[in-house]
């Protein structure tokens, strides 16, 4: 299957899914929320070619930008994604 999105690209998306599932608890709760197949939701985690449709799901659930998930910036690095915290980085102050 072809796809629209860079290699790197996808590979922001499954991040953002892994974070996801992590918050939802359970790949079965996630495939619902994102209305797509258990078995799909799975087989892109494990590197089967991510669809702009499953970036655009995954933008909305997670109620970011679909550019922030294309991008890496959701979740944000260093996001807990039990609680949402984010690290507080030290500046020179």
């Amino acid at each position: 299957m072809t796809t629209d999105l860079t290699t790197q690209e996808q590979t922001h998306v499954r991040t953002a899914l892994r974070f996801l599932r992590t918050r939802c608890g359970t790949w079965t709760a996630l495939s619902r929320a994102l209305r797509f197949g258990e078995n799909t939701v799975a087989n892109v985690v494990r590197g089967q070619t991510v669809s702009p449709a499953l970036a655009f799901r995954v933008a909305r659930f997670a109620k970011a930008s679909v550019d922030d998930v294309l991008t890496g910036r959701f979740p944000a690095p260093g996001t807990c994604p039990y609680c949402g915290h984010m690290k507080e980085e030290l500046g020179d102050a």
